[in-house]
């Protein structure tokens, strides 16, 4: 790998899933990953296959669909985990195993009950165990930012012997501050035999707001690869927002002398894209995919941006992608035209039967609002692909009355295990009687922690894309629903979350 060459990282599928209520399906997994494929992503850490056979099969999907990306999973210093990492990544054009364990005081005391010196012998085994079954092995030092420099030191020492050809440094509660995580990456790079036979890498966490800072620095101090998520998606307070480290390394050739090959104009696509399957939605302020990112209300500004793009901009709205929201398909649109701009987005359908159904849909939609973008059918396509086929619960039909001085009515039919039930409800408001009506047949016992509607495009007839959160039992799970209909749209969206706590299997969430 050229020095010049920045590797980005991508955790999206693996750190970012681990955001309360983030979990994903396989066939959301899949569609994420064919976007950061698409967008040129060195490197995709597909998920952690011992934590769950579902995390196995995904990973193992992901694997067999790439092509143009290095799919990495993650295992903790184990025979077993490693063993099964490689199982699940055995089709993947180009793998690597990911490995890691504690090195901070803290975390070796407390978390692991190992001394030191146990602690590296278990870093030499799991290098030593992975390379056998691969070349590419990555090794990270859990908790680095609070860890004794001479310790670090010795078991990156040892790894690399072992044949390690890639050294990730996360700051894993994000406690480092830049200057301070910078001399860091500096130190290790001076002091350890054979530094320059590896690839330096950083995994930043946000928890002070200096995930990305911290990157830079590391950057600028040697480090050649950062690991990162779309929208800065991940545990706590999130990672560092790989949009953010690409642009800023982009736009200040000067300071970093390094680049990536991220196509950039895929960017604001892949923000759309996590920002619909997580749940999570973007701020408006965000830096690079906030829709205010580029717009100017004072008009001084104006002025200046409107006489010299340069004087208020230092990016190009079009560079990462800001252009693509355009109107895409019409009533008059055929399936060919519909496959194709699906496929043009990251979304691959291999099933006959789920792209008729979703091309139905797409006309029934395109029979209401007339003029179908980019976000309606990323929004569609949650509904008609994201769902597990063997969804427990569904909405078969549903009918609301609301009307000054009477308390709204809300009266849905339901499927539950393949058995229709009615219910009828009334709430403060059409969409609580609604909430209310489904309670009635599913008697979940969840708590709704958190309820959201946002417009999927501009206009009076634009889809609502409604998000929940529900919690039971210590999980929390999302649910997405989009409709034209807000109060439709809330239904979907809470039996989404009700078929993820139906069908959701406990997870291991390692944290680096």
């Amino acid at each position: 790998m050229s020095k010049d060459h920045l590797a980005i990282f991508d955790t999206t599928l693996r750190d970012g899933e681990q955001s309360p209520g983030a979990s994903m399906t396989r066939e959301e997994k899949l569609r994420i990953a064919r976007q950061l494929e698409k967008m040129r992503v060195d490197v995709i850490e597909a998920g952690f296959p011992a934590a769950s056979n579902g995390d196995f099969e995904s990973v193992r999907a992901v694997a067999e669909a790439i092509k143009d990306s290095t799919v990495a999973a993650l295992s903790r210093a184990f025979d077993k985990d490693i063993a099964r990492a490689l199982e699940a990544i055995k089709p993947a054009r180009s793998g690597r195993i990911h490995t890691f364990i504690a090195t901070s005081p803290i975390h070796m005391e407390k978390k692991l009950r190992m001394a030191p010196e146990d602690v590296i012998v278990a870093a030499r085994n799991a290098v030593r165990f992975a390379r056998n079954g691969i070349d590419n092995v990555e090794f990270s030092c859990e908790d680095a930012g609070r860890s004794e420099l001479d310790f670090l030191c010795r078991i990156i020492e040892a790894v690399i012997e072992e044949g390690a050809q890639v050294i990730n440094i996360p700051d894993t509660v994000g406690y480092n501050v830049p200057e301070q995580f910078a001399e860091r990456i500096r130190q290790l790079r001076e002091r350890i035999p054979n530094s320059d036979k590896v690839t330096w890498s950083v995994h930043c966490h946000n928890d002070l707001g200096l995930a990305v800072a911290n990157s830079l620095a590391a950057v600028v101090a040697g480090a050649r690869q950062v690991e990162c998520t779309i929208n800065g998606l991940g545990e706590r307070a999130g990672n560092a927002a790989l949009e953010e480290i690409v642009m800023a390394v982009r736009t200040r050739q000067d300071v970093f002398g390094c680049d990536t090959r991220i196509d950039t104009t895929q960017i604001v696509s892949a923000s759309k894209m996590v920002s619909g399957i997580t749940g999570f939605p973007v701020q408006p302020n965000k830096a690079i995919v906030g829709a205010n990112a580029f717009a100017h209300e004072s008009g001084i500004h104006q002025d200046g941006v409107l006489k010299h793009r340069e004087t208020y901009e230092i990016m190009r709205a079009e560079d990462v992608g800001w252009n693509t929201n355009k109107l895409v398909l019409g009533k008059h649109s055929g399936r060919t035209a519909f496959k194709a701009r699906l496929k043009e987005l990251g979304i691959e359908v291999d099933s006959e039967q789920v792209l008729n159904a979703a091309f139905t849909r797409f006309k029934e939609l395109a029979d209401k609002k007339h003029e179908i973008f980019d976000e309606d059918l990323h929004a569609l396509m949650s509904d008609e692909v994201v769902t597990p086929e063997d969804e427990y619960f569904r909405l078969v039909s549903s009918a609301f009355r609301s009307e000054t001085g009477e308390p709204p009515q809300a009266e849905v039919t339901l499927s539950a295990g393949g058995r229709e039930h009615h219910a009828r409800a009334t709430g403060s408001g059409p969409v609580d009687a609604a909430l209310k009506a489904i309670e009635t047949v599913v008697a979940s016992g969840s708590e709704l922690l958190l309820y959201s509607v946002n417009a999927i495009t501009t206009g009076t007839d634009a889809q609502g894309e409604v998000t929940v959160r529900l919690s039971k039992a210590g999980r929390i799970v999302n649910g997405q629903g989009a409709d034209t209909d807000i109060i439709v749209a809330s239904a979907k969206a809470y039996i989404n979350a009700l078929n993820k706590l139906q069908s959701g299997t406990e997870k291991l969430n390692p944290q680096l």
